[in-house]
């Protein structure tokens, strides 16, 4: 484990606040005190934290947190909530039961580079990272990131690759 000085702790933990903070306000995620001997599941998504009095808080994005990243919510509704629910201390009612197994399945919006990314990977001929970057204005280090985060561990899109002479490598998303 990193061993931070006590400058460090101070100034990572404010940043911290300021940024929870900032995403509460837009409405982005909510916090729900909750029981302690629950587990955070990133499949809920959802993390833990303590409050000043060392209460478990939950910390889970909202409809419209998953609608900032592309992600289109289960129930289709992407409207923020409302500050007042937003900023209660009881559970939220579309808040999803944390000893639930079963891990949620994402959809992507549709117009967004991520579903042009998913179009190309599922063409015919596949896409070349070269390709992608011309269409989505991404660098390629994000067309890989993109591929491995949020299709394959977000999506659960299995992603293949061969290398074609006079081509390069050409990636697909595989059928089922």
């Amino acid at each position: 484990m990193t061993k931070l000085s006590d400058t460090q702790a101070i100034i990572l933990s404010a940043a911290a606040q300021k940024v929870v903070g900032a995403l509460m306000k837009r409405g982005l995620i909510t916090e729900t005190v909750t029981d302690q001997r629950a587990k955070a599941d990133p499949a809920l998504n959802c993390i833990w934290r303590n409050d000043e009095d060392g209460r478990a808080i939950l910390l889970r994005i909202t409809n419209a947190g998953l609608a900032a990243v592309g992600i289109e919510p289960e129930d289709g509704n992407s409207a923020p909530m409302g500050a007042d629910e937003a900023q209660s201390d009881e559970p939220a009612q579309d808040a999803p039961a944390v000893s639930d197994p079963a891990p949620k399945t994402r959809t992507p919006r549709t117009g967004t580079k991520q579903a042009k990314l998913i179009e190309m990977l599922r063409a015919k001929g596949g896409a070349t990272i070269d390709e992608i970057v011309a269409e989505t204005g991404w660098q390629s280090h994000t067309v890989r990131g993109a591929m491995s985060g949020a299709l394959k561990k977000k999506l659960g899109l299995m992603i293949t690759s061969e290398k074609i002479e006079g081509r390069g490598r050409v990636y697909r998303i595989a059928r089922d």
